[in-house]
């Protein structure tokens, strides 16, 4: 697998990440293209991705927020047709690996959506599989009608991120308001 991670707006990078991430979050569910690019500009973005024999399969967008030093996934979609074969662990492992080595993060926050369906409770025991935890705070959005959680990674046990879904959810929500901010 071919893993890349940049923080440069890289138009044709984008273009094929594009695809996965449109046809892995609902029009209401993602941010524009404008708003991403405008993330890139304010330098609090990076795109990661992974390929398998030069073609994309899996994507993410993530932001650092330094107060916690966390790494806050954003966004991250799989390829439907390339889902079920490990890429996603893998994918998650080389992000992991860069938020530690070269973000200098502590851990890895993800929100996830709380309502109780079984679309949801795969996505939770992906990430429990993945060695997140999962939190038992439950947060609501004004601007959208799902409520999430939040679940997060420790790299090293005697530095943790707080276990606390509210303490996580003011990094998770600053993130948001400075990427929907305007310059």
């Amino acid at each position: 697998m071919e893993y890349i991670a940049t923080d440069e707006w890289d138009e044709t990078l984008w273009r094929e990440a594009e695809r996965i991430y449109n046809k892995a979050f609902p029009e209401h569910g993602r941010k524009s293209a404008e708003i991403i690019r405008r993330m890139f500009d304010k330098g609090m973005c990076t795109l990661h991705t992974a390929a398998d024999r030069r073609e994309m399969v899996a994507m993410a967008l993530t932001g650092i927020d330094k107060q916690a030093e966390a790494l806050l996934i954003d966004y991250i979609a799989v390829k439907e047709e390339a889902r079920g074969k490990g890429y996603g662990r893998t994918f998650l492992s080389h992000i992991r690996d860069w938020a530690e080595t070269e973000a200098h993060c502590r851990g890895i926050i993800v929100e996830v959506e709380a309502e109780p369906s079984e679309a949801n409770r795969r996505r939770i025991r992906f990430w429990e599989r993945c060695g997140f935890r999962l939190t038992d705070y439950v947060h609501h959005y004004i601007w959208v009608p799902e409520p999430y959680r939040a679940m997060y990674l420790n790299f090293h046990a005697d530095n943790p991120l707080p276990g606390d879904g509210e303490a996580l959810f003011r990094s998770i929500t600053r993130f948001h308001r400075k990427a929907y901010r305007k310059p």
